[in-house]
């Protein structure tokens, strides 16, 4: 026996040590329990009940003299009012609240109801529909329980954590369970994808905009989703990571009323087995870089096309939604280690992070004249206008900012590329402005939509 167990030190070395059992020796080791974490963070956990005011929808006879008058015994549209309910977690004690976008960012009141009962009325102070988070203020509040933020990047999976929110609206509730996932940005929330923290804590409706939190009382993330086919909990839940709320909240409190990304002026995809093959690369780490924007700040340290981008500010970036988000948690103005791989060879540069550029001036203009194109406004497009519009890096020419009036009748929308109108080309705001002004009964306007040629045709 002896020997065989010779020959099995020699061969794997020392055996681990066995795992010990030991008897509880205080109350509370036999009472093991998340009490104490949840009579921390609970206070600063709250429900939100949001009201706005929708307009009913128009008729589309509304102007027509033959067919409105068959409308007219129906009386005008009448406004209705829309309830909403959500949670939200109290991050400075001043009353500085975080919670979705989509729970409140069209609200026109909003009430906020503490763990004690106690309520405050709120203002939205700052919205991004795009990360799906709204930073309120309470009016007249101070000394208020708060969460403090925990580093998301420090989460690793399998981390315990408990989700605090509203669900249903029958009060608020506690669930626990584990980080299951990280870097998940296939979900669609908000006007673009995200980049999420995934747990199995339960979360429902209405736990929107509550807490996820470690067994410190850190907030690592705000619940935003599931994914669920009958409407309730599936043990999939997603949270939008605490670096990047730290990021927005810093900004709201700092004045500003809509959040500042910084701009990346980069178009990529994520690597694959195939392209990571194509590259000769052992495996498929990255974002593959497919196309860059001349003033990008990627392009300023000399990333090119074809290159891949393997890390930003110390973290991996294996998506574009990963890369946006790195951005976004870093903030303008931050100044962040690029690293990038090109033919098999990694480099690196220092990069500042800015807003995208409003250069060449955007040479905004709206047509007032009574004449076929009122209401239209647009500008030079530049990075700025780009990025608000989410228009490709290629584009170029006048864009359409908003649609009013007789323009909207028309058919325009936010985001048009005007190419021409009656077969004069446009080539600056001005031509739009000179052009509207000419004498024609039937209108001819080429444009660019979603990628699409496109050609209104109206009669004024």
């Amino acid at each position: 026996m002896i020997r065989e167990l010779c020959l099995i030190l020699a061969l794997f070395g020392p055996l681990p040590a066995l795992a010990q059992t030991a008897v509880p020796e205080s109350q509370a080791e036999i009472a093991l329990s998340f009490a104490p974490v949840v009579k921390q963070a609970a206070p600063a956990v709250v429900n939100i009940y949001a009201t706005r005011v929708v307009q009913a929808r128009r008729s589309p006879f509304a102007d027509d003299p033959f067919f409105n008058q068959f409308f007219e015994a129906l009386g005008p549209a009448q406004p209705r009012v829309q309830n909403s309910l959500g949670s939200g977690v109290i991050v400075g004690a001043e009353g500085i609240v975080v919670s979705n976008y989509h729970v409140v960012g069209q609200a026109t009141e909003i009430r906020v109801v503490l763990n004690d009962r106690s309520e405050y009325a709120a203002d939205v102070i700052l919205g991004d529909e795009e990360s799906d988070l709204a930073v309120l203020r309470l009016r007249d509040a101070q000394g208020l329980p708060f969460l403090p933020l925990r580093n998301s990047d420090e989460l690793e999976v399998g981390d315990l954590v408990l989700a605090i929110g509203n669900p249903f609206g029958v009060g608020q509730t506690v669930s626990s369970g584990i980080v299951s996932g990280l870097a998940r940005s296939a979900m669609q929330v908000g006007d673009g994808r995200g980049y999420f923290i995934q747990t199995d804590a339960a979360i429902n409706p209405g736990n929107s905009g509550g807490a996820l939190v470690d067994l410190q009382g850190r907030l690592v993330g705000i619940n935003t989703a599931i994914l669920t086919r009958g409407g309730g909990s599936n043990g999939i839940g997603f949270a939008i990571p605490a670096n990047l709320v730290q990021s927005i909240v810093g900004q709201a409190e700092a004045g500003a009323t809509r959040f500042a990304r910084p701009w990346a002026g980069v178009t990529g995809q994520a690597m694959d087995a195939a392209l990571a093959d194509g590259l000769g690369l052992d495996r498929p780490d990255g974002v593959l870089v497919s196309d860059l924007h001349p003033q990008s700040p990627f392009a300023a340290v000399g990333l090119r096309a074809g290159d891949v981008i393997l890390s930003l500010g110390g973290a991996e970036t294996n998506t574009p939604q990963e890369v946006m988000f790195r951005l976004s948690a870093l903030g303008v103005g931050a100044e962040a280690e690029l690293v990038w791989l090109r033919d098999g060879v990694e480099q690196r540069a220092m990069m500042t992070l800015a807003p995208a550029p409003d250069d060449p001036p955007r040479d905004q203009t709206t047509v007032v004249e009574d004449v076929s194109l009122r209401g239209l406004t647009v500008a030079r497009i530049n990075p700025a206008v780009m990025e608000e519009l989410n228009l490709p890096l290629q584009a170029s020419g006048v864009a359409v900012v908003q649609a009013e009036d007789l323009a909207a009748r028309a058919g325009f929308q936010p985001g048009d590329v005007v190419l021409a109108i009656n077969g004069a080309v446009v080539a600056d705001p001005a031509d739009v402005v000179a052009l509207a002004g000419m004498q024609a009964r039937v209108w001819v306007v080429d444009l660019i939509r979603g990628g699409q040629s496109l050609r209104l045709r109206f009669r004024f």
